[in-house]
């Protein structure tokens, strides 16, 4: 009777059997059977992660290809390797159900690898859904599992390094056109960071444009209204007296037109016979900005000299005088 004595260690699970025939599972502690040949356990570890290689470089001989070759949907072949962990989930199942449950699991991981991949195509399963492989493995094979009631749980799928790869005749191939994709994106990255450049910058001319343009016309609305105003008061004013309204008119025109030119005031009503104008002297004093000269020159100079008209020599004699206007006149 003291033979039926066992102790299960923690992580691992006794299957016990009665005449070979399977009757309960314990966990970890101190545990009773009936001695053998009645009963006897098993003790399994349910708790160590397992691990099974799937896609193995040995050549089939009737197709020439690896055992890593796949069949995509475009008819297209890629060598896929990816190791599979697990753990036990039920020691009954495990000892029980199946006849060989290692080499079950390696078989389930490659029905579910092919079916994922035979659903894509040659340029997804390379670049694109590359990453969505492994999470759809380990759900299909979870699924196969339970159905086949292995009592095994899918820890996880790990693609080896080049897991996923076109067969050796296309490789160089196949690496140029990721080179190029790589290219493609990089430009597309580039002109997507030159459009986040360019376009806040014309969205900000673009709004400064319209505040000019609205201010502008502000500004022109406003000063075609105070013109029409005023011309609106001139009428009413020139409708009271056009004569005095005219003469204001001109009077006012003037004075904005020689209020902004250099004016020469020449006094011929002197005793000389002969007035001389310092052209170089009305030039500097020009230059200088000194401005027009209001008061009467005295004999022999004048008090304001235009530098845009050249300066006659004038004296008393009439036939002098009438000689220089014919000659201003021609």
């Amino acid at each position: 009777m003291g033979t039926g004595f066992f102790i299960v260690q923690e992580g691992q699970q006794a299957v016990i059997t009665q005449f070979g025939k399977y009757k309960s599972t314990v966990g970890a502690g101190f545990n009773w059977r009936l001695p053998y040949p009645i009963e006897r356990h098993e003790l399994v570890f349910v708790t160590q992660i397992r691990s099974a290689d799937v896609g193995r470089d040995t050549v089939i001989k009737s197709t020439g290809l690896r055992e890593s070759a796949m069949l995509t949907e475009d008819e297209n072949i890629v060598e896929i390797k990816f190791a599979v962990q697990y753990r036990l989930s039920d020691a009954r199942a495990w000892l029980f159900e199946s006849k060989n449950p290692s080499d079950a699991v390696v078989q389930a991981a490659e029905t579910a690898v092919r079916e994922v991949v035979g659903k894509m195509r040659m340029d997804t399963a390379l670049a694109e859904e590359r990453d969505q492989i492994a999470p759809r493995v380990r759900t299909l094979m979870q699924t196969i599992l339970d159905r086949y009631k292995v009592g095994v749980e899918v820890v996880g799928i790990n693609l080896q390094q080049g897991g996923v790869r076109p067969p050796e005749q296309v490789q160089s191939s196949f690496d140029d056109v990721l080179k190029a994709g790589q290219e493609r994106e990089r430009a597309k990255n580039e002109a997507q960071a030159y459009a986040n450049d360019v376009i806040p910058r014309a969205v900000g001319s673009a709004s400064r444009l319209n505040e000019e343009a609205a201010a502008y016309r502000a500004r022109i609305v406003a000063q075609a209204q105070g013109d029409a105003q005023r011309f609106a008061s001139i009428l009413a004013e020139y409708q009271k007296a056009p004569q005095v309204t005219r003469d204001r008119m001109y009077l006012d025109t003037m004075q904005q037109i020689y209020g902004n030119v250099t004016k020469v005031l020449v006094e011929s009503r002197q005793g000389s016979n002969l007035l001389y104008l310092p052209l170089d002297k009305i030039m500097q004093g020009v230059a200088s900005g000194s401005g027009a000269l209001d008061a009467p020159a005295p004999a022999g100079s004048p008090s304001v000299a235009s530098p845009a008209t050249p300066a006659p020599t004038f004296s008393n004699d009439p036939r002098a005088r009438d000689t220089s206007r014919t000659r201003e006149s021609r």
